[in-house]
């Protein structure tokens, strides 16, 4: 490690939390303003898409209602793009005359961009038309983004609102959600955005691929196409899927340390911003911030273990030249051990799963970070929306558990916590582990899952581990020394991707619709306040105990096993 690498990841920070507050408010402004930002500019758009989806913003939805509109539009998303991957053979903006994506590859690549996971099973440049690629796969870098910060603002309204009049228990209006996330908020940024990485290099075109020349006269071609469109929201929208196999690591997708930086810095902003835009909600900044330091702890001590793993160099090379070197392997010399270790900590903590280097040639510990950030529950920040409504429910886990220390019912922001919460935030945890662990342990016994990679020992187990638990996660990123183009594994990881979705949103919503219409009782002499330190700390401790106690079995099989081994000589 290096005094030069720690101050590029405090740089890094040290921006994001600038960025929180006012991003924060604008947010604020945006979906609980009386009044949304630039109201000549983007009013009259707003009021023309509201008619077009029959939503009047003064109709509110219920929990359930809610619910279903994120169900309905979801799979109707779902069903349009796994047409579009079907027909992109005869759709236009397809000038390599790329055929049609078979039907296994196009349903978990539909799953995936529907569920904000862009997992991807397949290189991009070679089986993508350009107009997959915009009107497929970019489409609903946007929207899976906007669903996701619907459902957070749903249950941050369901804990911070009053009780409407005659018993009111609605949370919102979802379409009324979607259109400001995607009006107000995504698309604005990413234009800036997307300006700005055209300045730095990355491609924008629809050109046809060229082929060129080499200095040895081989004959090479390189990919063209709308990259910095796709680029912006894949990042602000922690979407992750890149336009090229290679991801963040291609130079046509990210090419200078400062694009670098830049990538990094947007994959927190919206997340880390809600923190504060709760705070707002909740009429208490410091509840915001709270959350806010909780999952900055646990953002460091991540990235000071992938980096210190990363800067010792691999166990199983015994020269000490070497080893002081660090760990090259698998990354980018124009970035570097310390921007590819901040870069890998920060895409799992907030399930964005673009990558600049490749996990499965991090050392044992330094892959390890990855995995767990993502195995704690998607709640470093997490994806956009799923990061804040992740860690709320950990929230309520956490008062109930200082609840039974001082012998006293459950409260949080003055609503009494109870039975129906509780069983729903353990429906919500439980979902996670039992999807990840249970169909690891098929595809670990099974021909059709252990034929697919390309390691054996727990250096394989832990790509398969990694595998579900990115799917499940709506990460999205991968060790990549597996082969996941396979019936078996298109179908299991596009189940895993619903259901680690939906399935999840649901309790989630329903948290938030038994929430909203409780009363709100004063303090007392025994409440549990929830806006300081001591809460900050008892919140990570849940966290990483929940993530402990269910993983660290098969973490041990995995990557912590594949240390020892490393350092005895014996690789995978």
């Amino acid at each position: 490690m290096t005094l030069i690498g720690w101050l590029q990841i405090l740089l890094f920070f040290g921006l994001v939390l600038v960025l929180t507050k006012p991003l924060g408010r604008y947010l604020f402004r945006v979906f609980e303003g009386e009044k949304q930002p630039l109201p000549r500019v983007f009013g009259p758009v707003e009021r023309v898409l509201l008619r077009l989806c029959g939503a009047d913003p003064k109709h509110e939805q219920t929990w359930s209602q809610y619910t279903l509109s994120v169900l309905a539009f979801s799979l109707f998303s779902l069903l349009i793009t796994y047409l579009i991957l079907r027909l992109q053979h005869v759709l236009p903006l397809n000038p390599q005359s790329f055929g049609p994506v078979g039907p296994e590859l196009a349903f978990n690549t539909a799953a995936s961009f529907t569920t904000n996971t862009n997992w991807q099973s397949y290189a991009g440049e070679s089986t993508l038309s350009y107009f997959s690629q915009m009107v497929g796969l970019t489409w609903h870098n946007f929207t899976s983004a906007a669903v996701g910060l619907g459902v957070a603002l749903a249950l941050a309204r369901g804990f911070t609102r009053r009780p409407g009049p005659e018993g009111q228990k609605t949370l919102g209006n979802f379409w009324v959600d979607l259109i400001r996330g995607l009006l107000y908020v995504l698309l604005p940024l990413c234009v800036v955005y997307a300006l700005f990485l055209v300045s730095q290099g990355v491609l924008q075109n629809f050109a046809p691929y060229r082929e060129l020349a080499t200095l040895e006269g081989v004959k090479q071609t390189l990919a063209m196409g709308p990259v910095a469109s796709q680029e912006a929201i894949k990042m602000l929208g922690t979407n992750g899927g890149g336009f090229f196999n290679a991801n963040s690591a291609h130079p046509f997708e990210n090419p200078t340390p400062l694009t670098n930086f830049v990538q990094m810095v947007s994959i927190f902003a919206i997340p880390a911003a809600l923190t504060s835009t709760y705070g707002m909600m909740a009429r208490d900044p410091k509840q915001g911030w709270a959350l806010f330091a909780a999952m900055s702890l646990l953002f460091f001590v991540g990235v000071a273990a992938a980096y210190a793993a990363e800067s010792s160099g691999n166990a199983a090379v015994a020269s000490a030249q070497v080893a002081q070197a660090g760990n090259m392997e698998g990354k980018e010399v124009r970035f570097g051990i310390s921007a590819s270790a901040l870069f890998a900590t920060v895409t799992t903590d907030a399930s964005c799963g673009a990558v600049n280097a490749m996990h499965d040639s991090f050392t044992p510990l330094g892959g390890l970070v990855p995995l767990v950030n993502i195995q704690l529950g998607e709640v470093i920040f997490g994806g956009v929306g799923a990061g804040l409504y992740g860690m709320l429910v950990m929230v309520v886990l956490a008062v109930f558990i200082a609840g039974l220390m001082v012998g006293r019912t459950p409260e949080y922001l003055g609503k009494k916590i109870e039975a129906p919460e509780m069983k729903l935030a353990m429906l919500y945890v439980l979902i996670f582990p039992l999807v990840i662990l249970g169909l690891g342990a098929v595809a670990a016994v099974i021909p059709q899952g252990i034929s697919s990679l390309n390691n054996t020992g727990p250096h394989g187990l832990s790509e398969i581990l990694y595998a579900f638990t990115s799917g499940t996660g709506n990460n999205g990123s991968a060790f990549a020394g597996l082969n996941a183009n396979t019936p078996f594994w298109n179908l299991s990881l596009g189940l895993a991707m619903l259901a680690g979705r939906f399935l999840m949103i649901i309790p989630v919503l329903a948290i938030a619709g038994s929430m909203v219409g409780k009363k709100v009782v004063p303090d007392g002499p025994g409440t549990f306040p929830t806006n300081g330190a001591l809460f900050t700390g008892l919140l990570v401790s849940i966290v990483v105990i929940v993530g402990a106690l269910t993983f660290f079995p098969a973490l041990s099989l995995g990557p912590i096993v594949e240390h020892f081994l490393a350092g005895a000589g014996k690789v995978f």
